[in-house]
């Protein structure tokens, strides 16, 4: 079947960044025909619904980076959202625990980047962490009093809600298939027909470099899935501590480390670590997908990726198998934790961009055609950066459907 109407942009990805986009979107053009597309039931089917809920403050990012600054201004935007649609969240607070000497003296470094971001942040020793967190161990400690946590997942139907509520039209299980961008517009193939846009706008997270390629657009990049695998805290320990805990990360390393994590259910979750995924939305416990492996088997970035992270690359895989080595990493700072206390809960995937020489893409990265947008890197803190990431490109959006009409 082929729909006659032509659009005047159509948003490819209904996770939290194409949701937001798309509200964004129709309210500065309300007179515009706009469409969402999800490949999924419903939407914030994956990065968006399989993420930890923090409300992420900015602290680890390079000054001046579009991280930084989206973040920064993510959380105020995000507890505004919350606070206008009744959406539940928390302002708990995140500790960022060092528990030896080396991450005592890391600590100090990132606290001089909490600063250089505009962050409030507090240095604690070792008796006032101990006052306000009895159950963690450190010998110092940076308190980050604006992290909060919430369910991405309510915030980006509630915004899918009001998109619709605008005049905004929304299809899913409406998959892409092929794009195909002219002088006139751009044929966007789904899984079920062909639509017409003036503009196309793609935020697809895990398959954002085959969307693009789609386009032929040029891109340096591959997106290589790493699976972050969780536990959840048996019910007992619900009320072990009352802050995120996290570890003072190694700043050579691409990730955070295991930490503990409170949801807005009460729970706490402990992770996640990162292990190569083998397939891009493989959530399960055991998963595989022979074109996501032969893919990045055949991108000459991942070698390099390997080769600068073999040894702590094994580590991460070491843990994974092995629960007990797990269980090591948090009872760095909760020595009282067992391993019966550790439940099986639900992994997230990562999508990472790598470039060719086997640089991991630290910023939010986009590309451009004529007729289109891609958001090609937006891991964490994304869902905490949506608001201002769909600002960011409604304003590129608009200026550049402009000069096309």
């Amino acid at each position: 079947m082929t729909n006659k109407k032509i659009y005047d942009f159509i948003i490819v990805g209904g996770g939290i960044v194409g949701v937001s986009t798309a509200l964004t979107l129709i309210k500065q053009n309300p007179s515009k025909k706009i469409l969402l597309l999800e490949k999924e039931k419903s939407f914030a089917h994956h990065q968006t619904g399989h993420n930890s809920g923090v409300i992420h403050a900015g602290v680890y990012y390079e000054p001046g980076s579009l991280k930084a600054e989206f973040c920064r201004e993510g959380l105020k935007e995000t507890i505004a959202f919350c606070n206008t649609h009744g959406i539940p969240y928390e302002q708990c607070g995140k500790l960022l625990v060092a528990t030896n000497d080396i991450e005592l003296q890391r600590m100090d470094k990132l606290f001089d980047r909490c600063k250089a971001n505009n962050i409030e942040a507090e240095i604690l020793n070792q008796e006032k962490l101990h006052e306000i967190e009895p159950n963690v161990f450190g010998i110092g400690a940076i308190l980050v009093k604006s992290t909060g946590i919430v369910d991405y997942t309510l915030i980006t139907q509630k915004m899918s809600e009001q998109f619709e509520s605008l005049g905004g039209e929304f299809l899913l299980n409406s998959k892409v298939t092929n794009l195909d961008e002219n002088k006139e517009g751009i044929q966007v193939i789904t899984s079920n027909e062909t639509l017409s846009s003036k503009y196309l706008i793609c935020c697809a997270g895990l398959m954002a470099d085959r969307v693009a390629k789609l386009l032929n657009i040029k891109i340096n990049f591959q997106i290589i899935p790493f699976r972050g695998e969780y536990f959840r805290l048996k019910e007992k320990h619900n009320s072990l501590v009352k802050h995120l805990i996290y570890p003072i990360p190694d700043p050579d390393l691409p990730f955070l480390g295991v930490h503990l994590t409170k949801m807005i259910d009460g729970t706490i979750t402990v992770g996640p670590n990162a292990v190569l995924g083998f397939k891009r939305e493989g959530y399960g416990m055991f998963n595989f997908s022979l074109r996501d492996t032969i893919q990045f088997l055949s991108f000459k970035g991942f070698y390099q990726v390997v080769k600068k992270n073999l040894k702590s690359g094994l580590y991460e895989i070491k843990n994974s198998i092995f629960k007990r080595g797990y269980l090591k990493e948090v009872q760095k700072y909760s020595p009282q934790i067992k391993l019966n206390d550790l439940v099986p809960y639900p992994a997230g995937i990562r999508a990472q961009a790598v470039l060719e020489d086997g640089t991991l893409v630290h910023d939010f990265l986009f590309a451009e055609s004529e007729r289109s947008i891609h958001v090609c890197n937006a891991p964490s803190p994304a869902a905490t950066s949506a608001i201002p990431i769909g600002k960011y490109i409604t304003e590129k959006a608009s200026k550049a459907y402009k000069s096309l009409t």
